[in-house]
This record gives C-alpha cells, sequence and structure tokens, in this order.
C-alpha cells in the first residue's frame, strides 16, 4: 500500500550476527525447505547442541529430524552415509572434527568414494561438519586442523568459513550439494559477530563453493589464509598499512576445490605471496598453495620467495603460553610479510 502511494520504504539494513546464530539460521532455513534434510550427532536434540549451533531445532523439527546420537562417530556417520545413500541429505555434526578419526573410514572409504566406484549412479549428498582447529586449552587430541587431511582426498568437497556470511551461505551451499562435503568450523569463532549484508539475511543466500574472496583489496603483497587466522590477517593488514604496505587479504573459504585462480590474479598484481593457516607445515594447504604457484604461470610475476605462516610442527601443548606460541599470531604475519619484502 505504501509503495502504490509512492512511499519510499527503506531496505533493512546490515545486521550483527555471530557465527553461531548464522549457522543455527542456515541449519532452520534448510530443515524448512528440504524434508529430506536432517541432522545427527552427539547432544544435538535435546541439548540444542553442545556449542548451542542446533538450539532451538530440536523443539521445532521433532525426533525425526534432530536425532541425539550415542558417543559412537563410526556408528552415526554410517547411519549419515547409509541415508544419504537411500535419498536424505543428512548433516552430520562431529563434536570436534579430532574426533572424526573414529569415522574416517567412513568419511573417505564409503562417503567420499562411492559415487566414483558407482560410475556415478549414487550419489551421496551429506555434510559433515563441526569445529576444527584450536580451541583454547583443549590440548593436543581437540585442537587438529584437518583442512590438509580432508582436502588431500577426491570426492568430497571442503569448505572452512571465516565470517557469518561464510558460514551461513556455505553450509546452505554445502547441504543442497549432491556431493559430500566437509565443513571445517572454527570453535573460537561461534560467538563472533560479524555484520551480515540485507543479501545474507535472505532464506535463499548461498556462497558458490570453491570460490574465495578477497577481503581487503591491496598492491603489495598477497595474504591467503582460510577460518579464524583470516580476520589476523586482516589485523596484520591494518598494521602493516600504518607503514605504507598495502596487503591484499584473500578468504580462500573453501579448500577443495580450491579458487587457486584468484590467489593467481592477486600475485600477479602484488608480485610477494603470503600463506597462513592454523594447522601444521608439512604437507599443508600453504605448502600446497605455494606449490600451484610455482607451476603456473603466476610463478613468473613472483619478486621473492613465498612465504608460509602455519602452527607449530607440534602436538598442541596445554599451558597457554605454549598454545599462543604454536598458532599464528598477527606478529607472526607482520613479521612474516616484512620477510617478503625484505623490509
Amino acid at each position: 500500500l505504501q509503495q502504490r502511494r509512492g512511499l519510499r520504504l527503506s531496505a533493512p539494513a546490515a545486521i550483527q550476527v555471530t557465527v553461531r546464530d548464522a549457522l543455527n539460521q542456515a541449519l532452520d532455513e534448510e530443515l524448512e525447505r528440504d524434508e529430506r534434510v536432517f541432522l545427527l550427532g552427539e547432544e544435538v536434540a535435546q541439548y540444542d547442541g553442545a556449542y548451542k549451533i542446533s538450539r532451538g531445532l530440536w523443539k521445532k523439527y521433532g525426533d525425526k529430524r534432530v536425532i541425539d546420537t550415542p558417543i559412537s562417530e563410526m556408528g552415526f556417520a554410517g547411519i549419515a552415509v547409509g541415508a544419504a545413500m537411500a535419498g536424505l541429505r543428512p548433516v552430520c555434526e562431529f563434536m570436534t572434527f579430532n574426533f572424526s578419526m573414529q569415522a574416517i573410514d567412513q568419511v573417505i572409504n564409503s562417503a567420499a568414494k562411492t559415487c566414483y566406484m558407482s560410475a556415478g549412479s549414487i550419489a551421496v549428498p551429506i555434510v559433515f561438519r563441526g569445529p576444527n582447529g584450536a580451541s583454547a586449552g583443549v590440548a593436543a587430541q581437540h585442537s587438529q586442523c584437518f583442512a590438509a587431511w580432508y582436502g588431500h582426498c577426491p570426492g568430497l568437497k571442503v569448505v572452512s568459513p571465516w565470517s557469518s556470511e561464510d558460514a551461513k551461505g556455505l553450509l546452505k551451499a554445502a547441504i543442497r550439494d549432491d556431493n559430500p562435503v566437509v565443513m571445517l568450523e572454527s570453535e573460537l569463532l561461534y560467538g563472533v559477530p560479524f555484520e551480515m549484508s540485507e543479501q545474507a539475511q535472505s532464506k535463499e543466500f548461498v556462497i558458490p563453493i570453491g570460490k574465495a574472496k578477497i577481503e581487503r583489496q591491496g598492491t603489495h603483497v598477497t595474504l591467503v589464509a582460510h577460518s579464524r587466522p583470516v580476520g589476523h590477517c586482516v589485523e596484520a593488514a591494518a598494521v602493516l598499512s600504518k607503514e605504507g604496505v598495502e596487503c591484499e587479504v584473500i578468504n580462500l573459504r573453501t579448500i577443495r576445490p580450491m579458487d587457486i585462480e584468484t590467489v593467481e590474479a592477486s600475485v600477479v598484481k602484488t608480485n610477494h605471496l603470503v600463506t597462513v593457516e592454523g594447522g601444521w607445515p608439512q604437507f599443508g594447504v600453504g605448502a600446497e598453495i605455494c606449490a600451484r604457484i610455482m607451476e603456473g604461470p603466476a610463478f613468473n610475476y613472483l619478486d621473492a620467495p613465498a612465504v608460509r605462516v602455519t602452527g607449530a610442527d607440534v602436538p598442541m601443548p596445554y599451558a597457554k603460553i605454549l598454545e599462543d606460541n604454536s598458532i599464528p599470531q598477527v606478529k607472526d604475519i607482520v613479521f612474516a610479510v616484512k620477510k617478503a619484502l625484505n623490509m
């Protein structure tokens, strides 16, 4: 009626949404949109999720759509894979991806390889999701990053969100995808608010899997990261900007398939590359990026060797001061950039 009278309606402004709430929105919208979607895992139903990602969903959708499981990763991951083969679209939550080691046979041998081994006749539309990498004070068996592990395997898609928009858009895309998707979240980001645009507030908002995002434009050096280290890169870029160094920050968002074209285009512009990740250095995501750049056309534009910033090559210590020194910090990124630029 107001539009008929010629009154201009104001569009909804961007709002602050935590990563936890963005994931909850995505699950809620996809459970509502498609009755084949269901959520299962430890404490996801009556307890509202160990990290409250599934808060309110059991009360809204009931026992058949949101299912508490025993502490048996191999068992409930296998149930989820079988359900996906039968035509449902399960979202399988691991309380931490460290515990997905109990179910890696189901993730790799059952989910990832079935489409290929069945000559394309059996799809496995499943999402394995949960917190990945370091949290705080939970020591070695709860702090490992599995981006390189799962990114290594054909048949899987692997996504690693940073912001709330990343989390919502990638989870919705993962649920709608006909392939198995591993979604590696950061527990330390769950309570962090990010601005969510009007577009991202839509129920049809999805982020294409396999497309990186340039979070900050720059001309002197390319910083490439995924998950929580993206924020560290943005902070480091702000520090370096005061010294006249403009960093281009790339949020990978997807580990597999990797958007190497965006990285190449940035390296052609900046002539320098620094990769940042929370995982271990050997055979890591940064190592893969460096190899791909070396093998491709952007290598000829590098004015200095690429530099990797990674987690320390040790199991995660429990003591806070040791933990802090085992995870890339802003100062480590600043140091690496200055090394790459010979400053």
